[in-house]
């Protein structure tokens, strides 16, 4: 396990308001107001805000909360206590915030809890895909690949391992899908949908496996490396998930989650001018979406 030396090698960059307004893009004026309403806690310096990378991460992340449609009440408990729930010294940057079924839930490793309540949550995923899967059409097809020999191709096992998903069966989706490498050892897709399902339970360490496995079948493959990367963050190799979030973006220029999470990682590892340059590619490809 590599360590993460050099964290503390530079002080934090600062960010004034019209900079993070650009970075996040949303008008200056919102940006002061959550920054009073308490999304994040910026320092002063006069009447000037003066906001770190860990802000703007943070800003981010209210504002994905509040387009899933949390609750503006619900978004700033949320983040005021996760920040209480967070051991000494591990910074909000380290962990995902998203929305699922209009609640805050919280992702650190294989490990999910709703930070307003501290209750830990397993198969989470599950749940949500589950809810938005299209089960009545899924179920047709699924049966329609039953009825195949169970010598079928490898794509066959991959589509029946899909359709499980969709209808939140990912037990069988995950037999599914191993079938499929059985046949075809270089069934990449194959791997990197099996690698998820094994992320989702919180093996991030088989999960890490089998996305190898993906990249050695299409080294070329940006989510493979992009899935790798999110599980090596989970096992604490931050330098490691660097060079994969830095080759999913190589492959995929416009890979803006890529980007995103590289530069989380790089401010965390002291690269402050490096964090900012990928949050402005960042910035450019949603604007453009």
């Amino acid at each position: 396990m590599k360590r993460e030396s050099g964290t503390a090698s530079a002080p934090p960059q600062l960010f004034a308001t019209v900079a993070v307004a650009r970075l996040v893009g949303i008008a200056p004026a919102r940006v002061r107001a959550l920054a009073r309403s308490g999304f994040c806690h910026p320092s002063r310096r006069g009447r000037l805000y003066q906001f770190t990378f860990q802000d703007v991460v943070l800003l981010r992340a209210a504002l994905g909360l509040l387009k899933g449609r949390v609750p503006t009440r619900r978004v700033r408990t949320a983040l005021r206590q996760l920040a209480r729930q967070l051991p000494q010294g591990r910074p909000l940057t380290a962990v995902r915030i998203s929305a699922i079924d209009g609640a805050v839930v919280v992702h650190d490793g294989g490990t999910a809890w709703r930070p307003e309540s501290g209750q830990v949550l397993f198969s989470f995923l599950t749940t949500g895909l589950a809810k938005r899967a299209k089960v009545l059409t899924a179920t047709k097809r699924r049966k329609q690949l039953e009825r195949k020999r169970p010598q079928d191709s490898s794509d066959d096992w991959f589509e029946r391992g899909l359709i499980l998903e969709q209808e939140g069966n990912l037990d069988q989706a995950r037999e599914a899908y191993e079938r499929a490498v059985e046949i075809d050892p270089e069934h990449g897709d194959a791997f990197v949908n099996l690698g998820r399902l094994f992320h989702q339970r919180g093996d991030a360490e088989r999960a890490g496996e089998l996305y190898h496995r993906a990249i050695d079948c299409q080294p070329d493959d940006p989510v493979a490396h992009y899935n790798l990367a999110l599980a090596l963050e989970d096992q604490k190799d931050l330098t490691a998930a660097v060079s994969h979030y830095r080759k999913a973006v190589e492959i995929s220029p416009d890979f803006a989650d890529a980007h995103f999470n590289l530069g989380r990682l790089l401010d965390r590892l002291g690269r402050h001018t490096e964090a900012v340059r990928h949050l402005l590619v960042y910035k450019r490809l949603m604007r453009e979406s």
